[in-house]
C-alpha cells in the first residue's frame, strides 16, 4: 500500500481544493461564455480574481502537505496537474481518501 494514500487529507485541504475546482469550473463554463456570448467581461474579472487567489492557496496547501506529511514529489506534481484540468481537483481529492477532521 502506498504510504501517501494511508495518510488522509485534512478537511481544510479538501475545502481549498473544492473551492479552487469550483471557481475554475465557474470561470470556464459560466463567466467565459457570458464574456464572449453576452459581451459582458465583468463576471470574468470577479470569478477570475477569486480563482487566482484560490489557485495560489491550493498550491500553498499542496506544498504544505508535501512538507508536513512527507508526501512525495509525484503526489505534488499530480495535485498541480489536477488543478490545471476542469474537475481535476475533485477527482484528485476523491482519489486520495477519507477526511481527516483537523
Amino acid at each position: 500500500m502506498n504510504p501517501q494514500a494511508a495518510t488522509p487529507l485534512p478537511c481544510w485541504f479538501r475545502t481549498i481544493a473544492f473551492l479552487e475546482g469550483l471557481s475554475f469550473v465557474l470561470l470556464l463554463f459560466v463567466a467565459m461564455p457570458v464574456k464572449y456570448g453576452l459581451d459582458n467581461p465583468e463576471p470574468v474579472r470577479v470569478v477570475g480574481m477569486a480563482h487566482g487567489i484560490l489557485f495560489l492557496l491550493f498550491v500553498g496547501a499542496v506544498v504544505e502537505q508535501m512538507l508536513s506529511q512527507q508526501r512525495g514529489m509525484r503526489w505534488g506534481i499530480a495535485a498541480f496537474i489536477a488543478s490545471l484540468l476542469p474537475f481535476g481537483t475533485f477527482v484528485f481529492v476523491a482519489r486520495h481518501g477519507r477526511i481527516l477532521a483537523r
